[in-house]
C-alpha cells in the first residue's frame, strides 16, 4: 500500500518536472509573454513567473529524489531467491542414443591437405 502511494507520487512528480522544465525560458527569453505579459506579475508576485517556476522545479526535484531513494529502499527489501535454484536440473539425453550411455565419442576423420582450386580456362563475360 505504501509502495503504491509513493510510486503514484513519483510518477506525478515526474510529469510535473517535465512540464516545469518545458515551461522554463531559455537564456535571454522572456517567459512573461507565455503567461500574458505584465498581467501575470500580480498573479506570481513582484518577481514574476520565472522565480515561481524555478522554486516549483526545485521542490519537485527534491520530492523526486526522495521518492526515488524510497522506492529503491523498498526494492532492496525484496527477497533475492531465484526460482531456478529450487528447480531440479533436467536430465540431458542424446536423441537416438541408448539410455544410460550418453553421447557417443566423436572422432575426427583425417583430412587431406587443402589444395587450391584453379579454373581450367579464363572466364570471359558473355556478350
Amino acid at each position: 500500500m505504501m509502495y503504491n502511494l509513493i510510486l503514484v507520487i513519483h510518477i506525478l512528480v515526474c510529469i510535473g518536472l517535465i512540464i516545469a522544465v518545458l515551461l522554463q525560458a531559455g537564456k535571454g527569453a522572456d517567459i512573461g509573454a507565455v503567461f500574458g505579459g505584465a498581467g501575470s506579475q500580480a498573479l506570481f508576485g513582484s518577481t514574476g513567473p520565472v522565480d515561481f517556476i524555478k522554486k516549483a522545479t526545485l521542490v519537485m526535484v527534491v520530492v523526486f529524489m526522495l521518492t526515488s531513494l524510497t522506492l529503491g529502499f523498498f526494492n532492496l527489501e525484496r527477497p533475492t531467491k531465484s526460482i531456478m535454484s529450487s528447480a531440479p536440473a533436467p536430465a540431458q539425453t542424446v536423441p537416438g542414443a541408448p539410455a544410460g550411455q550418453g553421447a557417443p565419442p566423436v572422432t575426427a576423420a583425417p583430412s587431406a591437405p587443402a589444395v587450391p582450386v584453379q579454373p581450367a580456362a579464363p572466364v570471359t563475360p558473355a556478350q
